[in-house]
This record gives structure tokens, C-alpha cells and sequence, in this order.
């Protein structure tokens, strides 16, 4: 069984969608796991609703406002699922999703090389999320994916659930955003596959409150676990220039850091990138105000 996981915070009227686009599933193994991030609204609610229709197994637990990353880590403790597959509240998926995340994960369940499987994410339009590629099955690490394959946009995960319990995100007490790829690059330097296929099973769109379109403002306001991410870019096997632009973007966002807390520091020899990375700080300051 997959558990269908959905973090949300004030998006009940968004919900509907998502909720109808599984009651629409080919194949109904599955579970829907809510975790609300502390909502305001009348999410609770609604979804108290949909469960009492009894379409499809609805689970639900409320947290205080913490961030996504928080709510997955919470969450996926009360997973019933074999796989562990993150749709956010303002997604949908296409009514053959979880029948060919199944199809696909039945090829290689048996193999623990592999941490779980991946589909494609498409605008509502039909489009890929960074444009088309040309592949047709590849099994290869998140690093190689982005770096060797040069697939861009985000993707659709589905992580084995026992292999994502081992990776859960790190969480500075007021940080309310943490970068996804920060788990998915230690599970691939420690040695996970992943089986991308190229089918498009998740749509969504960017909305202007939406995680994707604040990236920067996020990382402002989350910079320990900014720079924790950006400093483990630079220790893992990773090519040289991936290094570098790790570096200016760890220097971009430390001066963030209120004075006295802790942060992850750099090697001396990464200083030489900061006059760049400060520069970039102090435009961010401008274009944020």
C-alpha cells in the first residue's frame, strides 16, 4: 500500500481538488495521511467530512506551525504504507498515478539499492515541470540525475517509507523551511538508487504563496538549515563547480544567522567565495523589501 502524504497549512479551499482527484484512483491501494500545520481555517473540518464519506482511508494529526519539513517528520511515523508518496495540498494527481507507481516499484521492490521511485510533475497545461526530457527509464542517484542526466524541475518521489524514516530532516527550533533535496542528497551519498520513469502521474502549479516561488525569502529566514545544506553540497562527491556555487550561495545566506546560534562552518579555503556570496545578501535585502 502507498501512503498518500499531504502537509497543509490554511489551504482548505484547495483541498477539494486534491481529495477528488484521489477518490478518482484506478487503484485504490492506498491510504491519504494529513498532517495539519497548524491551520487557521476550517481544514479540519472539511476533511472531517471527507472521512465520514468513507470513499478512502483518511488519516488525520494536527501539529503547530513548524514547516513542511516538520510535518513530514511527524508524519511519517503514523504510515501504514510500504511507500511513502508527498502530494501538497494545492497538487493533484492523475487518476493512474498510484496503478503506475505500483507498476513501476513492483520492477524492483526487491532490490534495496533502490530507495523508492519517480515520476514526472506537470503544469495543469500538460507540460513538464522544467521542460521535456528524453528517457524512458533511468536508474541512477539524485546527484546524477541533476548533474550527469541534467533533468531539471521538480519530480515526482515516492520513497520506500522505512528508507525515509532514516532520513529525517533537520529542524532549527523558528526554521520553517528545509530544501527536500538536503534528505534526498544524503540518501544518494550513501549509496541509493532511485527508478525515475517518465510518465507524468502529479500536477501542479505554482502559486504565489506557494514554497517554490518564495525560495529565497525562505532560505532568509531559515539559514542554519541553509547553510547546513549548502555545506554538506560541498562535502559530498559532487562536480567541482557544484561545489563552488554551494559555497556562494552558504555565504549568501550565513550573515542571516542571528549572532549566537550555531551554524555549520566551512572549510577556511570556501572564504575565498564569500565578497560573491555577501554581494548576493545584500541584493536579496533589496529585493525583499
Amino acid at each position: 500500500m502507498i501512503t498518500v502524504f499531504t502537509p497543509t497549512y490554511n489551504r482548505a479551499h484547495l483541498l477539494g481538488k486534491l481529495y477528488e482527484s484521489l477518490c478518482r484512483q484506478a487503484s485504490r491501494d492506498f491510504e491519504w495521511l494529513i498532517v495539519d500545520d497548524g491551520s487557521t481555517d476550517n481544514s479540519r473540518e472539511l476533511i472531517d467530512a471527507y472521512r465520514e464519506e468513507g470513499v478512502i482511508p483518511i488519516s488525520y494529526y494536527r501539529q503547530e506551525n513548524k514547516g513542511k519539513h516538520c510535518a513530514i517528520n511527524y508524519g511519517i511515523q503514523f504510515a501504514k504504507g510500504e511507500l511513502f508518496f508527498i502530494v501538497d495540498s494545492d497538487d493533484v494527481i492523475t487518476p493512474d498515478a498510484i496503478a503506475i507507481v505500483n507498476e513501476y516499484y513492483a520492477a524492483i521492490k526487491g532490490d534495496e539499492r533502490f530507495c523508492g521511485v519517480c515520476g514526472l510533475k506537470a503544469y495543469f497545461s500538460g507540460e513538464k515541470v522544467g521542460g521535456e526530457s528524453d528517457y524512458d527509464v533511468l536508474d541512477c542517484n539524485s546527484f546524477d540525475f541533476r548533474l550527469k542526466y541534467h533533468i531539471a524541475g521538480d519530480m515526482a518521489e515516492v520513497f520506500r517509507t522505512q528508507v525515509l524514516i532514516n532520513y529525517p530532516f533537520p529542524e532549527f527550533e523558528g526554521e520553517k523551511y528545509c530544501a527536500e533535496s538536503t534528505v534526498y542528497n544524503r540518501m544518494a551519498n550513501d549509496g541509493y538508487i532511485m527508478r525515475y520513469f517518465y510518465k507524468k502521474i502529479y500536477l501542479c502549479d505554482y502559486l504565489p504563496d506557494g514554497l517554490s516561488r518564495q525560495s529565497v525569502k525562505l532560505r532568509v529566514n531559515s539559514p542554519r538549515t541553509a547553510c547546513l545544506h549548502y555545506k554538506e553540497c560541498i562535502d559530498f562527491s559532487v562536480p567541482y563547480l557544484y561545489k563552488i556555487k554551494s559555497a556562494i550561495n552558504y555565504w549568501r545566506f550565513r550573515p542571516c544567522v542571528p549572532e549566537g546560534q550555531s551554524v555549520a562552518k566551512l572549510s577556511w579555503r570556501w572564504c575565498v567565495f564569500m565578497p560573491l556570496g555577501y554581494a548576493m545578501h545584500f541584493k536579496d535585502l533589496i529585493d525583499l523589501k
